[in-house]
């Protein structure tokens, strides 16, 4: 695929060498240095796999983004975008909501505010969100399920919210909506494989003319890895934060 490649992982960790199935590969973007392209293999994959070949976000529809300021939400702004959806997210400050916004989010709503749900019925007319990314679990199951349009699809990657919660499957059954719930990580390596294939074909061009592009926060020296750790678990950046080689 080149000299100079990214690749998605199989798992978490921090090494100068790593051994790679030839299948998760990807060449790095024209135009990109190698170091800001290792922003790009998990988010596109995750976000591709789930909002486009899982929940088969359309032209025209509306999607829901929860975290809209993490490395995901950036990354799945401006895909929805790209495809010609309407997209809405949530996050917990004006800041955040304002790079949303540069991004190309056309509803923005301060969870610690607003309530999602009102929010997205009010921009969409009392229809809903035909899809819904969340990375929120248990807590957000009930009203990530009120808020889903007729025929909804709500995908489910994280589990910051917990991992337990009661749902009223009228609703569901009403909106004739669907739940899924995946990770990436754990797929079998075929799987990855062909999710990083329509990463390359679809999302590729993308990358390379400009449209999409990976928000990086900041770059932190390995030998800081822990400071880059804090800043993650204090929720206190927008897009991704990489650690590079001194």
């Amino acid at each position: 695929v080149g000299d100079e490649v990214c690749a998605l992982l199989v798992g978490g960790g921090y090494a100068e060498k790593v051994a790679v199935p030839a299948g998760q590969v990807l060449p790095v973007p024209a135009g990109m240095d190698v170091v800001t392209a290792a922003a790009l293999p998990e988010v596109v994959a995750t976000v591709w796999s789930n909002v486009f070949m899982l929940a088969h976000l359309r032209p025209g529809e509306t999607l829901l983004v929860h975290g809209g300021g993490s490395g995901i939400g950036t990354m799945a702004i401006q895909l929805g975008k790209a495809v010609g959806a309407r997209v809405a997210v949530t996050a917990g400050s004006g800041e955040k909501l304002a790079r949303c916004a540069e991004l190309g989010a056309d509803v923005l709503i301060n969870y610690r505010e607003q309530d999602f749900v009102e929010e997205v019925r009010k921009a969409t007319d009392g229809r809903g969100a035909d899809v819904i990314l969340d990375i929120m679990g248990a807590k957000y199951l009930e009203r990530n399920v009120e808020a889903l349009a007729v025929n909804g699809r709500l995908a489910v990657i994280g589990l910051q919210g917990g991992v337990k919660a009661e749902l009223n499957l009228n609703t569901l059954l009403r909106k004739r909506g669907a739940v899924m719930a995946t990770t990436l990580r754990s797929r079998p390596v075929a799987e990855k494989a062909a999710i990083v294939a329509a990463v390359r074909e679809h999302v590729w061009p993308l990358v390379e003319n400009g449209r999409v592009r990976p928000v990086v926060d900041r770059r932190v020296p390995m030998a800081d890895a822990a400071q880059a750790h804090r800043v993650l678990e204090s929720s206190d950046h927008v897009g991704k934060v990489l650690l590079v080689r001194e």
